[in-house]
């Protein structure tokens, strides 16, 4: 199964949030900068990191996005799961629908699997996935010049 890019990014984002000191924030841009990914993709995977409740943002000139409280001991299935959404792993309609689509097992099978897939993150962490020797290499990035 292959993650889509937003959730890699999303998860990278995530990461980098992870290693900063409690109680600091940073900025999606300066983000998107340290990761070379586009803004506008950041500002769209934060949205959605704020909405699962594992990233704040705030406003202003002393605002910023941090990790939420709690966030660290989050799942990444749970997280890779929202971020994925629904979506199937095969797509049996469209406009060449599949002829084996009234009968096939081949659909519910890679949906079993997709969720296995998910299950299987189920017990890695959000703090797990940024521990060292990740923890370093994401601090060299936040130090490197622009």
């Amino acid at each position: 199964m292959q993650l889509t890019g937003f959730t890699d990014l999303a998860l990278r984002l995530l990461m980098r949030l992870v290693v900063l000191e409690p109680g600091v924030s940073t900025t999606t841009e300066a983000l998107s900068q340290e990761l070379d990914v586009r803004y506008s993709h950041a500002v769209k995977a934060m949205a959605a990191l704020q909405r699962l409740g594992v990233v704040e943002s705030r406003r202003g000139r002393n605002g910023g996005v941090r990790l939420a409280d709690g966030a660290g001991s989050v799942s990444i299935g749970f997280l890779a799961g929202e971020l994925e959404g629904p979506r199937e792993v095969v797509t049996c309609e469209g406009a060449s629908p599949c002829p084996l689509r009234g009968g096939c097992g081949l659909r519910s099978a890679l949906r079993v699997a997709r969720e296995a897939f998910f299950a299987s993150l189920d017990s890695v962490t959000v703090a797990d996935v940024a521990a060292p020797p990740t923890r370093q290499l994401l601090l060299t990035i936040a130090a490197r010049p622009a």
